[in-house]
């Protein structure tokens, strides 16, 4: 997410996210990555980050994107196991 990104615009991207996982079977996609778009709603999956931003890419589409993945409320977490 970039600099300008609001906690309203993360809310709403969990929001679509949530209604998504709702009406779609995603269980066979669990640890691809997801990106939420806020605005528009539209839901990017792809094995990581760069293979989203590349379909955008393709598509001529930039516009920050909320990050997960599936089956997870995380993208990626820091630090080690102890």
């Amino acid at each position: 997410m970039s600099e300008t990104t609001t906690t309203v615009d993360v809310e709403r991207a969990r929001q679509i996210w949530e209604e998504y996982q709702k009406q779609h079977d995603v269980s066979d996609r669990k640890g691809q990555a997801v990106g939420i778009d806020p605005v528009s709603g539209r839901v990017w999956f792809g094995e990581s980050i760069i293979d989203i931003v590349r379909q955008m890419d393709a598509e001529g589409v930039f516009t920050p994107l909320y990050y997960v993945r599936v089956g997870y409320d995380y993208y990626d977490r820091k630090g080690g196991h102890r």
